[in-house]
């Protein structure tokens, strides 16, 4: 047999045998999620102690988050968010990290999801291939990582900087299946993808890295979800344009903004800022999303939930003197779940905005809003 030849065959062959044993994204995102893995390759993995030990933590966390944040979020949505909650529409959700959690809980049809951050993406997760001592600490490290938008509501962003690059499960990749299969939904396939500068996706690496997941919702229908690596400043977005014009391309959608570390207050993200008020007929943030000063009210309905006074002393540089004067005189509802810095429910503030001639808005058909518009 020639040498080429030979090489060739072993090259197929070595191929052959990779592909027969590639566990499925979804068996994967179940054991990292602590979910059973009865008769799949990962079964006998998840007889080891540290499995064990990771399933019996995360599924006492993730039933208190579920009662004390997700069911509520459901019902908050099925009464004041139903048109953008039915919608397919995409959804953007700049300054997330790897939250798709809280975007699907919000938005649970829609057709694509587009998360952006600063956290890297990683490799796709190989947990069959992991000595026992490091998929111990990786488990861990992963539990660590999530502790703090399971127990607050949000990512606290210095720490996941650190976090996400201290284990052989690495980046946000291993956080997104973990939030997809305990939401409900089952993962078709995983691609690790690029951006170029004009917004087109590629396998072949580009300038933006990201990565591509589909799966299939709660009820059925497939939908995509993005992540990608990215600064949105407007420096960053001016040498690397591909995000933006990639959600360009997707037409008008819904926004969600949480825990933004009041970067759309800036002046340098204000290429970012204007993209969602340009292209989104729903916005649902807290006060370190767009400020309120920015939303123009002949084009917006602003409603008001919860409770506001000021920023946490963290971003004590950011008050919104306006926003307070409208609570007070408002007296808004109150949020039944946490959202963003000030997590306790009495102390969260939500703004639902919606695009007027939108349905929702309050000349549509869903109540009108709780206040004038600003």
């Amino acid at each position: 047999m020639k040498p080429y030849l030979a090489l060739f065959l072993s090259a197929a062959l070595a191929a052959s045998v990779f592909a027969e044993d590639a566990i499925p994204p979804d068996v994967t995102a179940r054991f990292l999620a602590g979910l059973p893995v009865r008769d799949t390759p990962l079964e006998g993995v998840s007889h080891s102690q540290a499995w064990m030990d990771h399933a019996t933590e995360f599924d006492k966390a993730w039933k208190a988050l579920e009662t004390r944040q997700l069911a509520r979020i459901q019902a908050w949505s099925a009464e004041f968010l139903a048109d953008a909650t039915a919608d397919k529409a995409p959804v953007f959700y700049m300054f997330s990290g790897p939250d798709i959690l809280y975007a699907h809980a919000f938005f649970p049809n829609a057709s694509t999801y587009v998360l952006a951050g600063l956290e890297p993406v990683g490799t796709i997760p190989d947990v069959q291939h992991l000595p026992p001592g490091a998929l111990a600490s990786g488990l861990a490290n992963m539990r660590k990582s999530l502790n703090s938008v399971l127990s607050f509501s949000f990512f606290i962003t210095k720490d996941m900087k650190t976090d996400l690059r201290q284990t052989q499960l690495s980046g946000t990749l291993p956080i997104l299946y973990v939030f997809l299969e305990r939401a409900g939904c089952k993962l078709d396939t995983v691609e690790l993808v690029w951006l170029d500068k004009a917004g087109n996706v590629s396998t072949s690496k580009a300038n933006t890295p990201g990565v591509k997941i589909t799966f299939f919702g709660p009820g059925g229908a497939q939908q995509t979800a993005y992540y990608f690596e990215t600064d949105l400043s407007n420096e960053g977005i001016k040498s690397q344009p591909g995000y933006v014009k990639f959600c360009e391309s997707l037409g008008t959608g819904h926004a969600l903004l949480k825990a933004a570390s009041y970067l759309p207050h800036s002046g340098n993200f204000t290429t970012a800022r204007d993209f969602l008020l340009n292209h989104c007929s729903t916005i649902v943030q807290d006060d370190s999303g767009i400020p309120l000063k920015d939303f123009n009210k002949e084009k917006w309905v602003l409603r008001y939930f919860g409770s506001y006074s000021a920023p946490i002393p963290l971003f004590k540089q950011y008050p919104q003197p306006d926003l307070a004067a409208v609570y007070r005189a408002s007296h808004p509802p109150a949020l039944p779940f946490g959202f963003g810095y000030t997590w306790h429910a009495s102390q969260s503030s939500l703004i639902l905005a919606t695009a007027r001639g939108q349905s929702g808005d309050s000349s549509g058909n869903t109540k009108p809003a709780t206040t004038p518009s600003q």
